[in-house]
C-alpha cells in the first residue's frame, strides 16, 4: 500500500468538474502537487475509469499519490492509491474492511468527533473543512475554522488535511495549526497558470521545512 509522509506537508489538488481532469493534474503535478484526488460527482463510471487510468500514470510519473473520490470500485480498476470517502458514502469501518491494507482510506470531516471516528475505524488520512469560505463546494454547515483545525490535529495521530477556502494568502497559517496538507481546486485549476499556482503554494509550505 502507499503511504503518506507524516514529516513533510504536502500540496494535494482536486480536480474541477468543469475541468478536463488529467489536464488539471498533469498542470498540478508540474508545480509539485503531492496528491490528486479525481472528484467528479456526474460522470459515468467508464468515463471515471478512463480518466483515472491515466492520472494514475501521471501521478507515478511525477512520484505522487493518487486518490479516487468516493468510488471504491473505480479506485481498484485503475489501480489508485487510495479513496476519498465522504460522510454520506460507505463508512471508513466498512470499506476497511472490504480493502485490507489494500488502499489509502481517506475521510471527509468537518468536526473533531468525526475526525476522531474515521481515525478509530481506519482511515489513513482526514479531509478536514471547510476552513475558510469556498464557492467550489456547496456546503450546508459554517466554515470550521481553524481552532477546530488545530483542536482536531491535536487529537489525531494520523495526517489532516485542510480544505476549503484555501489560498496563497492563508495557507501557512494551515500548516503552521497543524495540518499535514493542503487541499485545493480553484486556487490551482482556476489560476491563469495552474502549474505557477501549485509551485507557489508547494513553495509556501516548504518554507515551514526550514
Amino acid at each position: 500500500m502507499a503511504t503518506l509522509n507524516l514529516a513533510s506537508p504536502f500540496l494535494c489538488v482536486i480536480t474541477d468538474d468543469f475541468l478536463c481532469p488529467v489536464t488539471s493534474a498533469r498542470k498540478a503535478l508540474e508545480g509539485g502537487a503531492s496528491m490528486i484526488q479525481l472528484r467528479n460527482k456526474t460522470a459515468s463510471c467508464s468515463q471515471l475509469l478512463s480518466w483515472g487510468r491515466e492520472i494514475r500514470e501521471l501521478c507515478s510519473l511525477f512520484g505522487a499519490l493518487f486518490i479516487m473520490n468516493d468510488r471504491i470500485d473505480v479506485a481498484m480498476a485503475c489501480a489508485a492509491d487510495g479513496v476519498h470517502l465522504g460522510q454520506q458514502d460507505i463508512p471508513a469501518k466498512a470499506a476497511r474492511k472490504m480493502l485490507g491494507d489494500r488502499l489509502i482510506i481517506g475521510v471527509s470531516s468537518s468536526t473533531p468527533d468525526e475526525a476522531l471516528q474515521a481515525e478509530q475505524d481506519g482511515a489513513d488520512y482526514i479531509g478536514f473543512g471547510h476552513i475558510f469560505p469556498t464557492s467550489s463546494k456547496e456546503k450546508s454547515y459554517a466554515p470550521a475554522g481553524m481552532v477546530m483545525l488545530e483542536k482536531t490535529a491535536s487529537i489525531l495521530s494520523i495526517p489532516v488535511i485542510a480544505i476549503g477556502g484555501i489560498d496563497a494568502g492563508n495557507a501557512f497559517s494551515l500548516i503552521a495549526a497543524g495540518a499535514s496538507g493542503i487541499a485545493v481546486i480553484s486556487a490551482v485549476t482556476r489560476a491563469e497558470s495552474p502549474a505557477e499556482a501549485a509551485k507557489a503554494l508547494v513553495m509556501i509550505i516548504n518554507n515551514l521545512r526550514r
